[in-house]
């Protein structure tokens, strides 16, 4: 048990994991605001009961404990006012067994171990390994589509294409800077891009995606970065979705299957 006392101590704790909060809101809602609405709810009620994180295996366990605790209490809303597609999305996520994206992204994209998982969901281990494997099949299976990549690193780029063509998506191209990035969406549009944010000539993924979202939008988009805290500030317009390197091929496989949900359209920040 983390038996936290010291409230310098907690104050850091929560600060290093709040930004992934904001990263796991987001994922599990599809929208930076949504997302990180519901991360800033979870740190009020943390920080006026404080028991919870203290009483956890760690601060950031308890924390996500709390947040779990919100979105089951909300019902993990899956709207029916939506239109086009978002509703499309909605519709897809309304198919799925209950709990198993949540399970999926704590274990593989916020790297929680099945341990940890069942104390911040309030479940079984048993329980937490059949919704993380139940996960995976059922949004595996159920849409596909093209996914452009934008990597300038060339086994990193290649790795991708294996992990995404094995899911049974087909991969349009890989870019390696901004101009081939846009050339590339105009030639083939893509149904999800997967974008590095450095690239080779200097230019930046995010311009690239922007680019690409202001002649087509709709396109639902993974940032693969080093650095993931300074895209999960809160502060600005910011990925939906997002994989730190060095990222594992179950962190891909669950996030291309989360994204393929959704839409983000809104301009980003570099």
């Amino acid at each position: 048990m983390s038996k936290m006392t010291n409230a310098e101590d907690f104050t850091s704790a929560v600060s290093t994991a709040l930004p992934y909060l904001r990263r796991y809101g987001r994922a599990l809602t599809g929208d930076q605001s949504t997302g990180d609405k519901y991360a800033a709810a979870a740190l009020e009620a943390l920080l006026l009961d404080r028991e919870t994180a203290t009483q956890a295996s760690s601060v950031k366990v308890g924390l996500f404990k709390v947040f779990h605790s919100l979105w089951k209490s909300s019902g993990a809303p899956v709207g029916d006012s939506e239109t086009g597609l978002r509703a499309t999305a909605q519709r897809h996520l309304s198919r799925l067994t209950e709990n198993t994206r949540e399970a999926l992204l704590l274990s593989t994209i916020e790297d929680f171990n099945l341990s940890e998982v069942s104390e911040i969901m309030q479940i079984d281990g048993s329980e937490a390994e059949h919704l993380v494997g139940l996960a995976r099949t059922e949004m595996e299976d159920a849409i596909s589509g093209s996914v452009m990549i934008i990597e300038d690193e060339a086994i990193i780029a290649m790795d991708l294409e294996t992990v995404v063509a094995d899911m049974g998506h087909r991969v349009t191209g890989i870019a390696r800077t901004r101009d081939e990035a846009n050339a590339l969406a105009k030639a083939d549009k893509p149904d999800l891009i997967l974008s590095d944010i450095q690239l080779a000539d200097n230019s930046s993924g995010i311009d690239a995606v922007n680019d690409i979202l202001a002649d087509y939008g709709g396109i639902p988009v993974i940032f693969i970065t080093a650095f993931p805290e300074r895209l999960l500030t809160g502060e600005r317009k910011e990925p939906a979705f997002l994989i730190s390197k060095p990222y594992s091929e179950n962190q891909v496989r669950s996030a291309v299957s989360q994204a393929m949900f959704f839409s983000s359209t809104e301009t980003l920040s570099s």
